[in-house]
């Protein structure tokens, strides 16, 4: 496993490029900077062989299609090893009937945990392990979202988040709350008048 030099000992923000890395996956090795033209969902899980971790990854795999779809690539990590990912994929399938293609990256060193800030330098296990990055075509971190150990993702807001981020990519409109596509979006603040009633707040047809 590699990862690129960072110039700093933080985590990575919206806004920036994401760490380059390359590493061990079950599909074979994975470099992050390799995927540029497609969007890409990184995230992780504190260890294979857990409960939740299980019924996430069972629910992102049997919705791949719908990533597909929106071209973006999924990429999964955690501490343990290739082997370990390989008996767990297995195990998603014959337990709870789902079949995980897309890649779960092996981190034994929690490098890659560490440079992203799903866990911090002095961690000595992987327990603070389930954030999620959104990365764009160019490389850029867009969003990022942190989840407790205890606690599922959603893969309905993984989706809604992609598809916002998508929609307002041209940075001509904004997202409302819950925004879902095919729904009006908002228009930033500079192009707005105060001649009208809704001056702060104007709704505007989705494209």
């Amino acid at each position: 496993m590699e990862m690129a030099q960072k110039s700093e000992s933080r985590s990575p923000r919206i806004g920036e490029v994401a760490p380059d890395f390359r590493a061990r996956s079950t599909a074979g090795e994975i470099q992050l900077s390799k995927l540029r033209g497609r969007w890409v969902i990184f995230f992780s899980h504190p260890a294979d062989f857990t409960p939740v971790c299980s019924t996430e990854f069972a629910e992102i795999a049997r919705r791949q299609s719908e990533f597909d779809a929106l071209e973006t690539s999924l990429l999964g990590l955690s501490v343990d090893s290739l082997y370990s990912h390989m008996a767990w994929v297995r195990a998603i399938r014959e337990t709870l009937g789902a079949d995980v293609r897309f890649p779960i990256i092996e981190d034994p060193s929690m490098a890659i945990g560490r440079a992203y800030g799903m866990i911090d330098e002095q961690s000595a296990d992987s327990m603070a392990m389930r954030s999620t990055f959104f990365i764009d075509p160019d490389g850029v971190i867009r969003a990022i979202t942190c989840y407790p150990h205890n606690v599922g993702r959603s893969v309905d807001e993984m989706l809604r988040m992609l598809k916002a981020l998508k929609a307002v990519g041209n940075a001509q409109t904004l997202a409302p709350e819950g925004w879902r596509e095919g729904k009006p979006l908002l228009s930033p603040p500079s192009d707005m008048t105060e001649d009208r009633e809704d001056w702060f707040c104007r709704f505007v047809d989705a494209p």
